[in-house]
Order: C-alpha cells, then structure tokens, then sequence
C-alpha cells in the first residue's frame, strides 16, 4: 500500500507550484483530483514541445508549422512537456467554478477531501465559494493549502506572484549569472518547485497532526477528534498560507544567512562558491568539470593528484578561510594546471583521489545518461516518457505511475462517485 492511500485531494492549482505539491502526494499514493477551468490548465498550452497521443485532432509538433500550431486550441494540440512534468498520477475535471450547477458537486467533494489546494488571488477563492472559511464550515477537518506570490496576508497580498518575479525580488538573481555580468534567473523554476515542496511538507505536517489528535479522540473515548480543536484548528483541520517569496528567501541558505550575520550584501560568484575554495568550475584541455573541495582534508588530497607540495605547505592555502581570502591568487593557479589535460583525466584522477568531481552535462546527457539509467530515471507512463519520484520508501513505495490527464478525462466518473448525472452538467455548460 502507498503511503497516502485514502487520503483525497482536490488541486485548484494551475501552472507549476501547487501542481507540483499535488503531483508530490499523488505519486505517494493520495487520490488527487485535478480541478480545471474549461479551458484547462495553463501549461496545456506551454509549448513546444507536444507529445501527439494519436487523436486524429493533434496537430504534430514534428509536422505542423508554427502558424497551423498557433491556431489550434492548447487541448488539441497533444500533452505538452511542461504540464506532464507536474501533473502525473491525477484525475482531470474541468469545471466553471462559478456556474451554479456545479456547487451542490462542489460542496460534495469538499465534504469528502482531506486536503484543498489552490493557488488563486487573493480574495478569488472566497468569490468563487471555496474559499478557507467556506469550505472548512462543510468539512471541519480539511487541511487547506493556500499558496500565493507574497502571502495571505500583508502588503503584497493582493499581488500577483510568478517564479519569474520571485526570482527578481528574492535576491536569487543577484546572486546567479557571472561575476561580471548580469543578474539572471536560475535555468528553472526554482521558486515555484520550492514553494510546492514546502506545500508538500507543510500538509503531511498538517495531515499528521490531525489524524495523531483524532486517535487520541478514540483512545479517549471521545468523538473522533471532531470539534476538540482549538481556535483555527477546530475539527483538526487547519490552513496553510505558503507563499513564493517565503520559499525563495529561505531557500537562499547560507547567502541570507550572511546577509543577517554582516548586513552587507551577497557578491555574485558565477560557478564559484562565496564562502569555500576550490568550489567551482574549471576548463580542462577539452571542457569544463565542477571540482568540490569543500574540506581542508580534501585540500590536501587534491595537492597530492596535482603533485602540489608548495600548495600544501603555503599558509596562504592552509585553510579553507585564507584560500577564500587569497582566492585572487590561487585560482589563476589551478585554472593553468587544469588546462593541461583532458577532463576525464582529471575525473579519473579525483575519483581515485576520493575528490567530489564531475562533468557538466547538458540536459540531455544527464536524462539519458548512465546514471539515470541505472537509478530508474527515465520513466514511461503509458506512452508518456517521465522523470521518476526521487522518493525512495522501502515499504510504502512510490505508486504506478499513470499518465498525466487528458482535460475532464474523469468528469463522468468524478461526477457518478459523488451522484451527479455528468451529461445534465455538461449540457448546461458547467462542466466540460
């Protein structure tokens, strides 16, 4: 059995953060129902690349010109890669939240869910009847994840957030691209995957605490934990308010936390490492490696391969704080040194060494590479082709996986679990 087997979620989220969290409690086992506009999830569009499923209506991303593409709907044009790398393992129904047929279904499977995750704007959920107060007055012990740009609350709450955005007003670009250059974005959406994984956490949090309570309630005798909360945990149940900005700004680690200890701002090192030396890339004879001497132990083995014992014995590079301090000096050094021999020299010469190296792989390399190979990586879910769950649980593992949903695939049977007659909804326009 699955770690979360039983446990029911309703995802309003679309794009990428909530997507993710639901993805996450999917792949351990939860029934995560994905619940779409009509027109689907926003990342049904983001493309190229689309995956063709076959139906007459896809339009080949590998035949189509970009102007025959352009003028087909996101739902026909086949499963596109970015909303299959947050959304396997779900049912898919797409509902008009504000047709009022659809609220007796509504009220009726928030009833029967554990968590609720949304990630509307500020006051849009309250507007559309789902809204924390709501939806916890029908089910007392719902666990409601609310994930935002900047907060339920404060200054910015009414703002909208996106990675992009985040990635700005969080520091994170200032300390990413080269020393040099420019501030950039990180190549994916950092903050984005990290507020879904803080969901995650914060909702198994959450989940534990209630049914750990509602035990209790039994071993006591009592009523099942139903109404023995206290203040915004009455029933068990709680909100949870995860915003973009928190996740990022935590996420800068060490880079805040420096911050906070000199009140000076953080430098921008490209490859290097602000507070550790060697730490970085070089540029052998044939390509760049990324060396990791990240202890004075390592240091001294790394003199050894390189047969370095003025480097060794040099006060200057005694420890890692003097060469933080005279990386200006030693750097140039080692940069002279790699450059002359082929990098799989070098890697054979640190593997043996115990020196953390390794190449700098494209994308492509790295998903088809021998080591993805070997750890089970590369997944295909009904034709679908994945990056596996990096959880590994010995006894509850990971579920099947199951191909992302096409739009409403499960709207009739959603619809018949919970006793509506899903053509009378879509007949009417709320429901798809």
């Amino acid at each position: 059995m699955s770690a979360l087997a039983g446990i029911k979620v309703l995802d309003f989220s679309r794009v990428l953060a909530g997507p993710w969290c639901g993805m996450t409690l999917a792949d351990l086992g939860a029934d995560v129902i994905k619940i779409e506009p009509l027109d689907g999830d926003d990342t049904r569009g983001y493309g190229p690349p689309f995956l063709d499923d076959g139906r007459d209506d896809v339009v080949s991303a590998d035949v189509a010109s970009d102007v025959d593409r352009d003028q087909v709907t996101a739902p026909e044009r086949g499963l596109s890669a970015y909303f299959a790398a947050c959304n396997r393992n779900k049912r898919s129904i797409a509902m008009d939240l504000r047709h009022p047929d659809n609220r007796p279904l509504l009220d009726a499977m928030i009833r029967d869910a554990d968590v609720l995750i949304e990630n509307f704007r500020n006051g849009v959920a309250e507007k559309l009847g789902i809204g924390e107060h709501a939806a916890r007055a029908l089910n007392p012990q719902l666990i409601y994840c609310a994930i935002s740009g900047y907060g339920r609350d404060g200054p910015d709450a009414n703002r909208p957030g996106y990675d992009f955005a985040i990635q700005a007003e969080s520091g994170l670009m200032a300390i990413t691209g080269p020393a040099d250059g420019a501030p950039s974005k990180v190549g994916v959406a950092s903050a984005d995957i990290t507020t879904g994984l803080n969901a995650t956490i914060a909702i198994l949090a959450a989940l534990y605490r209630r049914d750990a309570r509602r035990d209790a309630g039994r071993d006591a005798g009592g009523d099942n934990g139903e109404g023995n909360g206290e203040g915004n945990g009455e029933g068990n149940g709680q909100r949870i308010d995860i915003s973009l900005f928190d996740a990022q700004l935590q996420a800068l680690a060490n880079v805040a936390s420096s911050a906070l200890f000199t009140g000076a701002d953080a430098q921008r090192y490209g490859n290097a490492h602000p507070s550790i030396v060697p730490y970085q890339t070089f540029e052998a004879s044939d390509g760049a490696f990324a060396l990791a001497v990240a202890s004075d132990r390592l240091w001294q083995r790394l003199c050894d391969v390189l047969d370095a014992t003025a480097w060794r014995d040099d006060p200057r590079c005694a420890t890692n704080a003097a060469r933080v301090q005279h990386r200006d000096w030693l750097i140039p050094q080692l940069d002279a040194c790699f450059a002359l021999s082929p990098k799989n020299e070098w890697l054979a010469r640190f593997e043996a060494a115990g020196i953390p190296a390794a190449p700098v792989n494209g994308v492509r390399d790295a998903v088809f590479g021998n080591l993805a190979t070997a750890r089970g990586l590369r997944i295909d879910a009904e034709g679908v082709p994945m990056i596996a769950s990096p959880l590994r649980l010995s006894v509850t593992p990971v579920r099947d996986y199951r191909r992302p949903p096409t739009l409403s695939e499960h709207a009739d049977a959603i619809c018949a679990a919970y006793g509506f007659d899903p053509n009378a909804l879509r007949a009417a326009g709320a429901i798809r």
